[in-house]
């Protein structure tokens, strides 16, 4: 069953530009419902790293990674991530799920209702055509060291949250924005798989993270080959009506 899951959070994560971890972590919620919330987010950020990972090596062959600013950005990155993972530690189960509830509101809310760019569907550019202004940057690196708290704390890895701001604040086109998403998070999920191996939360999951990673590598091909298949708005919309119902349940029983 787990491997089954894997396969469909790979596709449905490499769409969007997420390692998968909003689908996965809710999945592992109600599965395990007395594990801990440091066995939970190391699971599904080694999921998410496996994910980052065959992902990016996809969509490198469709050369939409803006390695210039993924670099960049995974740099900012990198501190976040790190005090994300530790801080997971020392918070309870129920606050734990009730946090990660209010977050996905929050991010579907954003997604349906904000102001569509043209550079939703902007197929037509090169990542070479792709610049940030001085400002534009500077906002790229601040929401970076954001988001990497955020998604390390809940184990989401960040693309989730990163596609949207990608896009919305700083014009990037979906599919490159999903794209260079991708590398970022293969980085930082590893760093924050890493500090969960270091503290010791993660040798209870390492069964369960290989039977759902292997049909996540799969499910990452398929999705990146969809990926050009399918208009920006509608990876967003379906996107931000998933994150909604999942946020509602997790509150609901927090």
């Amino acid at each position: 069953m787990l491997f089954g899951c894997g396969i469909g959070i790979g596709i449905l994560g490499t769409l969007i530009g997420a390692g998968g971890g909003f689908i996965l972590v809710p999945l592992l919620l109600l599965l395990y419902p007395k594990e801990s919330p440091e066995i939970i987010t190391s699971i599904s950020l080694a999921v998410t790293c496996l994910n980052a990972f065959s992902g990016t090596i996809a969509y490198s062959r469709l050369k939409r990674i803006h390695y210039k600013y993924g670099f960049i950005f995974i740099l900012a990155s990198i501190p976040g991530a790190i005090l994300g993972a530790v801080s997971t530690n020392y918070v309870s189960r129920s606050s734990f799920d009730l946090f990660f509830g209010i977050l996905l509101l929050a991010i579907s809310l954003f997604v349906f209702f904000r102001n569509p760019s043209h550079t939703l569907d902007d197929d037509k550019k090169t990542v070479e055509q792709i610049h940030l202004s001085s400002a534009q940057l500077r906002l790229g690196i601040v929401l970076s060291i954001g988001i990497s708290f955020i998604a390390s704390f809940v184990g989401i890895g960040g693309g989730i949250i990163h596609v949207p701001a990608l896009c919305s604040f700083l014009g990037f086109p979906i599919h490159f924005a999903t794209a260079t998403s991708h590398f970022v998070l293969a980085i930082v999920s590893l760093m924050g798989t890493i500090v969960h191996i270091t503290i010791g939360s993660f040798h209870r999951g390492i069964r369960r993270t290989i039977a759902i990673g292997l049909g996540v590598i799969i499910g990452a091909q398929i999705g990146a080959l969809l990926s050009s298949k399918i208009k920006g708005k509608t990876i967003l919309r379906a996107l931000s009506f998933a994150l909604f119902l999942v946020g509602i349940r997790l509150i609901v029983f927090a």
